[in-house]
């Protein structure tokens, strides 16, 4: 049926449907976020710093028209190429890209395909100038990095896809790096699907901890791993360059014993109550096996409710705070699993379909930076009741408005849905940005 085709409901035929609307778009927040991109200078920032290895003198689509339409279609919700035919002629989509036509979807495969290691280089370049335009706006005075890894589902015959006994699953495993308090994601990289946890993890850290030492000398920066990251060598890179660490430790006999006066110190406060939860915390001195010398650790020795059997927590820690509050400072890491769970559900970083495991690593690449803009436009110029949302509520709310098109012979007016309950938002997110004070050299 031809989208001209006029057609009525059975329930009410009174009631006729084509899509013969016109000028119309159904992605009117997106200027929002092309306000907040030209605040944070991206646009002239990817022209200078992103070329893919393109031997064509002259393209029509560039390498940034690229780059940035595919931000703006995985912020909007398209996460296929294939969006981009569909989207083509999108007013609104035109508007922020400054073009009369979107990329085909043919188009946005080969800009793809052209990537490589030189361009994996120019996106952690990117990543690191952004970052520091934002601590030009906020800077923080501490830094929590959430070490973890994650799985990306593969289903094709992509190259260093493979089983992970983990996960039980076939994909990529690669490495994540959260900050622990505002949710940004300071770096990801790609690794073949049966890495092990901690596989290659100091020479993925080392460039943080450079970054951070260099540019925000008085940052405090701690990090956060659980027991898959349980190795000297990350704990000598920690000590080495001045980072805070808790890290978790497996559980074994060795350190149940260690911990023995604390499981006594339990049985001796539950004797005369077998049934209400307990609790004690305490800490000793221990040095495994590989370890050139004993480090702190830090235990948890609880009684569940209604259950008489012990449960431990091990954490190996170069800090200097209370047993109970590096525990519980540990246990706040689970924040992390919602971070991935919106980069994965939000943004699908799992969208690593090329054979190719290089085109993959970078378009993983691409789907972070666009999660990384969100989070900022987040985090810096929503209310504080919106600043909470996750993606999907955002978009539905603030991204998601009808909007009509208007030319005339000077100007091009959006005429927003009149009915939209989140119109005072708008105004109040288009006013925050405006306020923003960036420093971009």
């Amino acid at each position: 049926m031809s989208i001209l085709n006029t057609f009525s409901l059975q329930s009410n035929r009174q009631i006729k449907i084509n899509f013969d609307g016109g000028d119309l778009s159904s992605d009117a927040g997106l200027l929002l976020i092309k306000e907040f991109v030209s605040k944070l200078g991206i646009e002239r920032l990817l022209n200078h710093s992103f070329k893919t290895n393109d031997p064509a003198v002259f393209r029509y689509h560039t390498d940034r028209d690229n780059l940035l339409q595919m931000i703006y279609m995985i912020m909007a919700g398209y996460f296929e190429d294939d969006a981009s035919d569909e989207l083509t002629n999108d007013p609104v989509f035109k508007a922020v890209l400054g073009k009369s036509a979107l990329a085909s979807q043919p188009t946005v495969s080969r800009f793809f395909n052209r990537m490589d290691e030189d361009t994996l280089k120019q996106f952690q370049k990117i990543s690191r100038i952004l970052r520091k335009r934002l601590y030009s706006i906020q800077m923080p005075q501490a830094v929590i990095l959430n070490l973890d890894s994650t799985l990306l589902a593969a289903y094709g015959k992509q190259e260093g896809r493979a089983f992970n006994f983990h996960y039980q699953s076939n994909g990529y495993h690669p490495l994540v790096c959260y900050d622990g308090i505002t949710g940004d994601l300071i770096k990801i990289q790609l690794r073949d699907g049966a890495a092990y946890s901690c596989t290659g993890v100091t020479d993925f850290l080392q460039p943080i901890l450079d970054e951070y030492l260099n540019d925000y000398p008085t940052i405090h920066l701690l990090l956060r791993g659980d027991s898959g990251f349980a190795t000297p060598d990350l704990y000598k890179q920690c000590e080495e360059n001045g980072t805070n660490y808790v890290i978790r430790l497996k559980e074994n006999k060795i350190l149940r014993e260690k911990a023995s006066f604390l499981a006594d110190a339990l049985t001796s406060r539950t004797q005369n109550n077998k049934v209400d939860y307990a609790v004690v915390y305490g800490e000793f001195m221990y040095k495994a096996g590989p370890w050139p010398y004993e480090r702190r650790v830090v235990c948890k020795v609880e009684k569940p409710e209604n259950q008489m059997v012990y449960m431990y927590t091990f954490i190996v820690t170069n800090m200097d705070s209370s047993p109970e509050y590096l525990i519980k400072f540990y246990c706040k890491r689970g924040l992390m699993e919602n971070f991935i769970k919106e980069s994965k559900s939000g943004f699908d970083f799992s969208a690593v379909s090329s054979h190719n495991r290089i085109v993959n690593a970078n378009r993983v690449q691409v789907h972070a930076l666009a999660y990384n803009i969100f989070n900022w436009f987040r985090r810096l110029v929503l209310s504080a009741k919106m600043r909470k949302q996750r993606i999907d509520t955002v978009r539905l709310k603030l991204l998601k408005i009808a909007t009509k098109v208007v030319h005339s012979a000077r100007y091009i007016t959006f005429k927003l849905c009149s009915s939209c309950p989140y119109k005072e938002e708008f105004y109040d997110t288009l006013s925050a940005i405006s306020k923003l004070s960036v420093q971009l050299e």
